[in-house]
């Protein structure tokens, strides 16, 4: 079964003025999108950063332990 060629995809190359276009088109729809954007006051960015790190800190100590004590288990089964 043979594929059909897509419009566009030919093969080809595009020429650089097309691509230069395509960028500037998309750096400003970057632009437009990025001032849709609603950023998070100082005071809920340290919150969530304050919850982030208690998170980290006690998944970080549940794997700790689970480690430790698996490691004795397995230690004490090849003795």
């Amino acid at each position: 079964m043979a594929a059909k060629a897509e419009p566009g995809k030919s093969g080809q190359s595009e020429g650089l003025g097309s691509r230069l276009s395509q960028i500037k088109q998309f750096i400003t729809e970057v632009r437009q999108e990025f001032g849709k954007v609603v950023w998070p006051g100082k005071k809920q960015a340290i919150m969530s950063t304050t919850v982030v790190v208690i998170l980290v800190i006690l998944v970080a100590i549940y794997l700790g332990t689970v480690d430790l004590v698996l490691g004795k288990i397995v230690g004490a089964i090849l003795r």
